[in-house]
């Protein structure tokens, strides 16, 4: 595969590293995807669901969507493409490089993994906040929509960016910094439509980072991609293997 190889290279010696995924990393753990054939816009509208004024206009309602959706988070488990991330991420620092896992994703698979640098730029779907103290707390398992505050016991909303939101403080500098210094940036699972997560590529490539994409459709990041595999995250990962060291003495599952 034409720039494969030389994918591989620059990924094994470069010092920095920042990672961009999105729904697309998770759709083969049984999550559903937002914008394709199948995904949750198809059957859902985000103004009714994923915006401040929906959930001024119907708390409870959105509250049962989002306790919808957090079971089947819960049933999920992180595929081999979530592993892969935490292999490289151990691969790098090892080496005493600096890396950055940035997902879109409010699943908490990365973390559940054992991702460690990570920044949840959308937030994490299985937190609350309190509406009144902007206390953040783990939802428990099995809990009853709306949530309270355990500190001062007012109704807690879904810890999520929503539509029109801005995003968790520092989470953008954190993240915009880790991708204008990176030697090579990989994106991989996201339509690279929602900014501003989709800038993230666009600013590696202009800091003159090695640009790789993983996604089975092309993106508005294609053209700049140094290397695109047309494929899924799981499949697309698994062609950047761990040293053949660390394969050989088992030090990754």
């Amino acid at each position: 595969m034409e720039g494969l190889e030389e994918a591989r290279e620059r990924l094994k010696a470069a010092q920095r590293v920042a990672v961009l995924t999105g729904a697309g990393i998770s759709k083969p753990s049984g999550i559903p995807t937002f914008r394709d054939a199948e995904g949750l816009w198809r059957d859902f509208n985000p103004l009714d669901y994923a915006t401040p004024e929906a959930y001024a206009r119907d708390p409870q309602g959105v509250w049962a969507w989002y306790a919808w959706r957090i079971a089947k988070v819960l049933e999920a488990r992180p595929n081999p493409a979530h592993l892969a991330l935490v292999r490289l991420e151990e691969e790098v620092l090892s080496r005493g490089g600096a890396f950055l896992l940035v997902t879109q994703n409010v699943d908490g698979l990365h973390a559940r993994a054992g991702s460690r640098n990570l920044v949840e730029l959308h937030g994490n779907i299985l937190r609350a906040r309190c509406e009144a103290c902007g206390h953040r707390f783990l939802l428990p398992d099995p809990f009853t929509p709306p949530p309270f505050c355990p500190l001062c016991g007012h109704r807690a909303r879904p810890d999520v960016v929503w539509f029109g939101e801005l995003l968790p403080e520092g989470a953008w500098e954190k993240s915009e910094k880790a991708f204008a210094e990176a030697d090579v940036a990989l994106v991989v699972g996201t339509s690279a439509e929602v900014e501003p997560a989709a800038s993230l590529g666009r600013i590696a490539f202009a800091g003159g980072g090695y640009l790789i994409e993983i996604n089975p459709e092309p993106t508005p990041l294609t053209p700049l991609a140094h290397l695109s595999l047309r494929m899924g995250a799981v499949e697309g990962l698994a062609l950047f293997p761990p040293p053949a060291e660390d394969q050989a003495e088992g030090h990754f599952p």
